[in-house]
């Protein structure tokens, strides 16, 4: 924010004081750790004491590959399991003083093995079963499932037990390679340099929308993805099928499960509460869950302290009905309202270096409240002539009220810093001071309607068709009412002798309606060879709008080949073209009358942008310590034109409305995926990407001291809003040797700082960047299970129970979001950082029926 008239000099570049007490420091995290882990201990004093010895290992054959679903049985007693895919098994034995266990599966010789106890509480046992010699060798069991397209599945088994502000499978999604997010409180992401309205989500084949008007991850609530209901998630960064819609960067595609004859869920913390309701019938089935979600507690970390009263709530169904083995109906329903009010009081934030130190204190008087509620209803009609068949028509409604108003005036008060000989910080001379007013009256409300005939065919083992047509309706209204004064050193900005002027309005009654007509036919075909396999996926996808008249064509083609020479390999290439066709806050661009009043309108010229993916992929599968493991590599080069080029503050993209830049992008991801401990599934990335992109027609004149124009410069291409020169990311499962129930979830993330410059600015002014992105999560929780536990095997209500801890960003590291511009008493401009939620500790308790 700008707060002082006259002439603005910029600093070359905005830094920030670290000023770290060591010894006090290192005493604090080791504090925290230990707090963690006293917790977990105190829940146990209560427990009943239990005989019991936990088994586990893998379970492989003689090439040293593993065996799902092989039968492990403690001889005496009714005690068995099953192997899971990567072969891996764990058993809670009965305690005695000799333990025999017999593995079994078809096609293998079965195996016994008896071991003493010897006062252990567990045992590492891995077992290879020999191939029955009365059977014939013609399957081959592996450890791993060769990725043939460009989706990748995420496990979400512990997904409610993974420490994450938000509570949702984004946390997973972020911690994926390519995938960036720089806020905690939202689970919004980026992906290869893309911006948050560039990803596709699906869940259970209907597109998902998000609120438009949302502009801050503490406005933005709950996602529409109820992490209770969750199957299966497929998650690609880039490549994807025809079958996928047209953005530009990803495709989350989410499957709610089927549930068991009864399941249910409880969940409680300091965040929130959910709960889950499911059942299974012959011919029906249903799931309905409920979340309840406040961030006041979570929000009193930053630094502008105030009175938050914000909460969100939703309500989710899914139910399906068999009418017979040929036919079956599905409803997809939800419900949410997200409330925000907030009343500021005061802001203190110490910034600046060691020898220029500043601190910004602002005193703040009026409100904020904004409700955003959001309705979503798809019925979904599947009919399969035959186990090789499969067509759905769907019909689907999302409806968004958002209403934006806030009127919050500020008096700032800069100073600067020093330190005393103890590293104390001392408040010096006041600097300037000054007032900022700003208003809002925002009502935006959407509705979309979507009805689409989808087939899936399988002609062969080896060959599949797919294709899609669908009509889309939109109806969007958007009343905007916003504008900000500013009063610095007894000067209204901007400074006018002849009139008082605001220095940023902005007014908005527009209305759209539109139709588009979207379609895509495709087929993957696999050869099977004795030296090699490979499969190849072409599709075509396109999009008609009736608001530009624009006809968009997206030929895409991937291609996975696998060497039987060396199966632990696979290649993939991706190759496609991705338009994206604009929906709404694209189109928007600002115009600026004589009298400095400004307003919105639409472009009705605007074409889609346009990307090319090139993609090059290779995946190793291989064992270590006896464990799976894949390393992935992924190449990529992105090349876009016909770009809309756009500003990013916190959550909230303004578009210019023009497609007037070319951008390309250029990196590579590399994945490290494997069981770093037995039965838990870990992984290490590191992302390193180039994205730029250059304005067509961008130029300003430069002038001497006196005024005289020395010529005309033409910037050359510059850092785009989401360019993340590296992440590395980091997540870590482990549990206690002896004591399996004890469980550990770290996640990790160091990224690179992000592109900004100064506000109402062009965009080759936009030459600095925020700090890195550091931040450490860790969740501890102690299951009891029915079974394992003694003192429930009494009762028939709970399968098991978990209390977990959560300590958020545990090293207290400031991370930037946004930026106060403001200038003082010698026109210096400065821009002072709004941090990000500091440390904070969550207790959690989970219940499943």
């Amino acid at each position: 924010m700008y707060f002082c008239g006259g002439r603005i000099m910029y600093n070359t570049k905005p830094q920030y004081t670290i000023n770290y007490n060591i010894t006090r420091y290192i005493r604090n995290v080791l504090q925290k750790i230990t707090y963690i882990f006293t917790l977990l201990l105190l829940c146990t004093t209560f427990m009943v004491a239990q005989k019991s010895i936990f088994v586990r290992g893998y379970i492989l054959d003689q090439h040293k590959q593993p065996i799902h679903a092989a039968n492990i049985l403690q001889i005496g007693t009714n005690n068995g399991t099953t192997s899971n895919e990567q072969g891996f098994y764990e058993i809670n034995c009965t305690y005695n003083d000799t333990i025999t266990l017999r593995f079994s599966f078809i096609g293998y010789e079965t195996v016994t093995k008896s071991f003493p106890i010897n006062g252990m509480q567990a045992v590492n046992l891995s077992i290879t079963l020999p191939t029955s010699s009365t059977q014939l060798k013609t399957i081959e069991v592996r450890n791993y499932q060769q990725q043939r397209t460009s989706m990748v599945t995420i496990n979400t088994d512990n997904i409610k037990l993974v420490p994450d502000a938000t509570g949702g499978i984004e946390s997973l999604i972020k911690m994926q390679a390519g995938v960036s997010s720089h806020n905690e409180l939202s689970s919004q992401y980026t992906v290869r340099g893309g911006n948050y309205d560039e990803n596709c989500v699906y869940v259970n084949g209907i597109e998902i929308f998000r609120p438009l008007l949302v502009r801050s991850g503490q406005q933005e609530g709950l996602s529409f993805i109820n992490p209770d209901l969750v199957g299966e998630v497929q998650f690609s960064a880039g490549g994807y099928s025809a079958k996928y819609g047209d953005k530009m960067s990803s495709v989350l595609d989410v499957k709610y499960k089927t549930p068991k004859p009864f399941e249910a869920s409880l969940s409680a913390s300091l965040l929130g509460a959910t709960a889950h309701i499911g059942s299974n019938h012959k011919k029906f089935t249903q799931l309905h869950g409920f979340r309840y979600q406040t961030s006041q507690y979570l929000l009193g970390t930053l630094d502008t302290k105030g009175a938050y009263n914000t909460w969100a709530i939703d309500y989710q169904t899914l139910m399906t009905y068999r009418i017979n083995t040929h036919w079956e109906v599905e409803l997809l329903a939800n419900i949410s309202q997200n409330n925000y009010q907030f009343i500021p009081q005061t802001t203190e934030v110490a910034f600046g270096t060691t020898s220029l130190a500043r601190n910004l204190t602002i005193f703040y008087n009026g409100q904020e409240k904004d409700k955003f509620r959001t309705l979503t209803g798809a019925v979904a009609l599947k009919y399969k002539p035959t186990t090789n068949a499969k067509f759905t028509w769907n019909v689907s409604l999302f409806n968004t009220n958002e209403q934006e108003t806030y009127d919050i005036a500020g008096d700032y008060l800069l100073s600067e810093l020093s330190y005393d000989q103890y590293g104390n910080i001392i408040e010096g001379q006041q600097l300037g001071t000054g007032t900022y007013h700003q208003h809002a009256r925002n009502r935006l409300s959407a509705t979309v309607f979507n009805t689409s005939l989808n087939a899936d065919i399988n002609l062969s083992e080896q060959f599949n068709i797919y294709a899609g047509l669908s009509f889309q309706r939109e109806t969007i209204v958007d009343h905007i009412q916003e504008w900000e004064r500013r009063d610095s050193a007894n000067y209204s900005l901007p400074y006018n002798p002849n009139t008082v002027e605001l220095i940023y309005n902005l007014t908005s009654n527009t209305h759209l309606a539109s139709s588009r007509i979207q379609g895509y036919i495709g087929a993957a075909y696999t050869y099977r060879h004795t030296n090699f396999d490979w499969t190849v996926d072409l599709g075509l996808r396109t999009n008609i709008w009736s608001y530009n008249n624009e006809i968009i064509l997206s030929p895409r083609l991937a291609y996975n080949f696998i060497p039987h020479w060396q199966k632990q390999m696979s290649f993939r290439v991706a190759v496609g073209l991705y338009n994206q066709a604009p929906f709404y806050k694209e189109l928007r661009s600002i115009t600026t009358d004589d009298q400095g009043n400004s307003y919105i309108t639409l472009n009705q010229h605007i074409k889609s942008q346009r990307s090319l993916h090139v993609i090059l992929a290779y995946d190793y599968h291989f064992r270590l310590w006896n464990r799976p493991f894949k390393f992935t590599t992924e190449g990529y080069y992105k090349f876009a034109d016909r770009v809309i080029p756009y500003n990013v503050d916190n959550l909230q993209i303004r578009y210019t409305g023009l497609n007037e830049a070319v951008a390309n992008t250029l990196g590579i991801d590399l994945k490290l995926f494997g069981e770093f401990v037995p039965g838990t599934d870990s992984w290490i990335s590191l992302s390193l990407m180039r994205s730029k992109e250059n304005l067509e027609n961008d130029f300003y004149t430069v002038y001497s001291n006196k005024g005289t124009p020395l010529g005309i410069v033409e910037p050359e291409a510059i850092s785009r809003p989401n360019e993340q020169r590296y992440s590395i990311s980091v997540f870590f499962q482990d549990y206690v040797p002896n004591h399996p129930e004890y469980r550990l979830y770290l996640k990790l993330i160091w990224a690179d700082g992000l592109p900004f410059g100064p506000p109402n600015s062009q965009r080759y002014q936009a030459v600095y960047r925020t700090n890195p992105y550091r931040r450490v999560d860790i969740g501890a929780s102690r299951g009891f299970v029915k079974g394992r536990e003694k003192f429930m095997s009494k009762q028939n209500v709970v399968d098991s129970w978990y209390i977990n801890v959560e300590l958020f960003n545990l090293f207290n590291i400031k991370n930037e979001n946004s930026y106060f511009w403001f200038s003082d008493i010698y026109n210096n401009q400065y821009a002072a950082p709004n941090y990000l939620t500091g440390f904070m500790a969550n207790l959690k308790i989970l219940v499943n029926f």
